[in-house]
C-alpha cells in the first residue's frame, strides 16, 4: 500500500472537517476472497437518493494511536463533503477487540446506510460482520482485510508488502554494500498479518541487497505509546552493537528517536506511519525515512464509495482497492508536515489523488485474495 514521493499541489474546495479532538472518541461513543467488480447491497440497487439523510458508521481499532485517527479523519472528510451524512465514529481507548465489537454492534443498530470497519482483531468480527451483512448493511473493510467466513466485498487497504519493500529500499541507501553488523526489527503486534507482510517486504530487500548484514528479530515492540517506548528501550539495550533498529508500526518512529537522544547512541532508525513526532524526527535526521500507508486516503476512499453507492444507486465496488504508499524522507518531509497541519490541509493535498482514483476504479481494484 510502492510509490515514490509524490507532489500533489492542487487546491481543494472547502470542506467541513472534524477537528482532531472530536475524532478521538472513546468506548463511550455516541451514538474472503472476491474479484473486482461490484456487489449488490441494500439501497445500492433500485435507484439512489441524492438528498436523503444518511446514517453511517466508521468503527476503528483505537483512539490512542495516530494511524487509526488518520483513517477516521479521512472517513469524516468524505461524510462532511457529502453534507447530509450523520457519521457515527467510535473506537475503544487502546486496542480492545471485545470493546470494539460492542461499538460495532451499536453501529449495526444506528448506522443502517453503511459501515466502514478497521480492526486489529478481525477474527472477533466474523459473527458481527455477518450480522450486519445479513441485515443488508453495506460494508467496507479498511486497512485490515475482511476475515474468512464473511461476505464483505470491498477492502480498502495499501499493499503492506510494498510498504516494507519501500522502507528497505530507503534503508540500503544509507548502508554500504559490504557493510556488516546487526539490523534489529520490531513488530508492534506479533501475529497481525499486515505487519508480518511489512516485515517480509523489508527483510526481502535487506537480504537481497545487503547480504552481509545479520537480521535479528522481529521482537515484540508493543503498540500503545508507553509500552512501545519501554519495549524498544529493552530491545536497544539488549543489542548494543546493532547498526540499525527498524520498526513497522505507528509508534516506532516516535520511540526510536527519543531513545537515540537518551542514550546518545548512533544508529540508523526508520519506521512506518507518520505521527507528527516521527515527521519531525525525519526533518532532524533522527530517522532516515518513514513508509506511509496513507491512512487518511484509505478512510476517505472507503467512506466515499459507500456514500456514492447510496447517492447513485450503483452497487458498492467489490475487490481490493489499493490507494498506494508514500515514502517520506528528507526530500519531501517539509511538504508532508505542511500537509498534516490540519484537516483542511490534508483534504487539499489529497484532492487530486482522490479525483484520479475515483475516476478510474478498475485501475485500483483487484481481487481481495490478492491483497498483500
Amino acid at each position: 500500500m510502492t510509490a515514490g514521493p509524490r507532489r500533489r499541489r492542487r487546491t481543494f474546495t472547502a470542506l467541513s472537517i472534524l477537528t482532531a479532538s472530536a475524532i478521538a472518541l472513546t468506548a463511550c461513543s455516541s451514538g474472503p476472497s472476491g474479484s473486482s467488480g461490484s456487489q449488490e447491497t441494500a439501497g445500492a440497487s433500485g435507484g439512489g437518493d441524492a438528498k436523503k439523510p444518511l446514517k453511517m458508521g466508521f468503527i476503528y481499532a483505537t483512539s490512542t494511536q495516530n494511524p487509526f485517527q488518520e483513517m477516521a479523519f479521512g472517513a469524516k472528510a468524505a461524510a462532511d463533503q457529502d453534507g447530509n451524512v450523520t457519521l457515527n465514529q467510535a473506537a475503544p481507548v487502546g486496542v480492545n477487540g471485545p470493546a470494539q465489537v460492542q461499538l460495532f454492534q451499536s453501529a449495526i443498530r444506528n448506522s443502517p446506510d453503511g459501515i466502514g470497519l478497521e480492526t486489529l482483531t478481525p477474527d472477533l468480527f466474523v459473527r458481527p460482520i455477518n450480522q450486519a451483512t445479513d441485515q443488508n448493511i453495506p460494508m467496507a473493510a479498511v486497512d485490515t482485510a475482511p476475515p474468512p467466513g464473511t461476505k464483505v466485498g470491498l477492502f480498502v487497504g495499501n499493499s503492506n508488502t510494498e510498504l516494507g519493500v519501500a522502507l528497505g529500499e530507503e534503508f540500503i541507501k544509507h548502508v554500504p554494500e559490504d557493510a556488516t553488523g546487526d539490523v534489529v526489527i520490531g513488530n508492534d503486534i506479533p501475529g497481525l498479518q499486515l505487519l508480518n507482510q511489512r516485515i517480509e517486504g523489508l527483510v526481502s530487500v535487506i537480504k537481497a541487497k545487503r547480504p552481509k548484514l545479520t537480521i535479528k528479530g522481529p521482537f515484540d515492540a508493543k503498540s500503545e505509546p508507553t509500552d512501545n517506548f519501554n519495549a524498544w528501550q529493552g530491545i536497544v539495550k539488549a543489542n548494543p552493537k546493532a547498526i540499525a533498529f527498524l520498526g513497522v508500526g505507528g509508534q516506532d518512529g516516535v520511540s526510536l528517536p527519543l531513545i537515540k537522544q537518551q542514550t546518545g547512541r548512533d544508529f540508523l532508525a526508520g519506521s512506518a506511519d507518520i505521527p507528527p513526532e516521527a515527521l519531525q524526527a525525519v526533518k532532524k535526521g533522527q530517522l532516515f525515512a518513514l513508509s506511509s500507508p496513507e491512512h487518511w486516503l484509505k478512510g476517505y476512499i472507503a467512506m466515499r464509495l459507500l456514500i456514492d453507492s447510496k447517492r447513485t444507486g450503483k452497487p458498492v465496488p467489490t475487490g481490493w482497492w489499493n490507494p498506494g504508499t508514500l515514502v517520506v524522507n528528507k526530500d519531501n518531509v517539509d511538504e508532508i508536515i505542511k500537509r498534516q497541519a490540519d484537516e483542511t490541509s490534508r483534504a487539499a493535498y489529497f484532492k487530486a489523488v482522490v479525483d484520479k482514483q475515483l475516476a478510474d476504479p478498475n485501475t485500483y481494484l483487484k481481487p481481495i485474495g490478492q491483497a498483500n
